[in-house]
């Protein structure tokens, strides 16, 4: 009888997304697949902001015990959810060509005309310019603040990521900054009904399932965080046959891209309590790295942006830690200690 493999997945649109995906690449492989359904502890609190919860893993963690227990074959993972050291017993099997790295912000969908406060520009053509298919005003309207007559309201975005918090703020140090959780869905239908001026998304996950808001912008300022847009399979240590189902669709460049930026992080002892932001490209017979780190309020910043030939790439997140820790970033990230003691 052929064996069937189990793919393991969060029961969130976009995790369903990623698993369809995943179990697509092996029937073209040439093997069976299905879906089991694990529920995670982050799915479950969707109050406390991500950097309060111990978060390493908490996406991963239900599925990987499922894995250990051998109730599924393989786990699919958003990259970026995956702590560094992965468990014992469990191993890499596999690395599906990236989609957009890019962090975008999506305004509050009633908010058009505005004057923008963002340096974004004023209109977006959706299309070409031979063929504008539609036209998206960016500009929000800014009310006066009540407490500081002439002076405009307070500018308020939403995100649970310390790493785009740190950024934001780094950017536009007067705004203010609330905490937004839950599967992007949620997350939409929260910002809808807020009375916030927009939130900041991964594009990938919008995309993905066909929900990026038409007047959305690329933060292209923004670097994400390591192994954003990256999706992970992993299996049991000891499972070689689900390892070399999964190999087939493996993507050497994303592997190699996703591990730099990762060994980055592993070097820096970042988590998602810790504002680390990574991107690597793989540039032909070259790679780049540019990463940072800054501090919770976004006041201070180390950054690096190297260039070496790929095949010495393999180091290459290691070494732009420790130069980036020679460089102020020691100094941050003892201070984001201190802070939480």
């Amino acid at each position: 009888m052929k064996k069937i493999l189990r793919v393991g997945t969060r029961e969130s649109q976009l995790a369903v997304w990623q698993a369809e995906q995943v179990k697509t690449l092996l029937y073209q492989a040439g093997h069976e697949a299905e879906l089991v359904f694990i529920k995670s502890e982050g799915d479950i609190d969707l109050k406390t902001p991500l950097y309060e919860m111990g978060v390493q893993g908490i996406f991963t963690r239900s599925l990987d015990i499922a894995l250990l227990n051998n109730r599924i074959d393989v786990a699919v993972h958003s990259m970026k959810d995956v702590p560094t050291q992965l468990p014992e017993g469990i191993r890499q099997a596999a690395v599906l060509k990236r989609g957009s790295y890019k962090d975008i912000f999506v305004p509050r969908p009633n908010l058009y005309d505005f004057d923008t406060p963002f340096g974004f520009n004023e209109v977006t053509i959706i299309g070409t310019p031979s063929k504008v298919i539609s036209t998206v005003n960016l500009r929000i309207p800014l009310k006066e603040h009540p407490d500081r007559p002439g002076e405009p309201e307070d500018i308020v975005i939403a995100t649970s990521s310390v790493r785009r918090l740190a950024q934001w703020l780094n950017k536009y140090p007067n705004h203010k900054i609330e905490n937004l959780r839950g599967n992007v869905n949620t997350r939409l239908q929260k910002l809808k009904d807020s009375n916030w001026h927009g939130a900041i998304f991964a594009a990938a996950g919008l995309e993905r399932i066909g929900l990026r808001p038409e007047n959305s912008v690329e933060l292209d300022w923004m670097l994400p965080a390591p192994a954003q847009g990256a999706i992970m399979v992993v299996c049991r240590e000891d499972d070689h046959f689900s390892l070399n189902a999964c190999n087939n669709f493996n993507d050497p460049n994303t592997a190699l891209a996703t591990k730099i930026e990762r060994d980055f992080l592993k070097v820096l002892l970042g988590g998602c309590s810790t504002p680390i932001s990574a991107l690597a490209e793989v540039r032909r017979k070259y790679v780049q790295l540019k990463g940072n780190i800054l501090s919770l309020d976004g006041k201070e910043k180390a950054d690096i942006d190297y260039t070496v030939d790929k095949s010495k790439a393999d180091d290459l997140g290691k070494l732009a830690a420790e130069a980036i820790l020679a460089n102020k970033g020691k100094e941050i990230i003892e201070k984001i200690r201190n802070a939480g003691k």
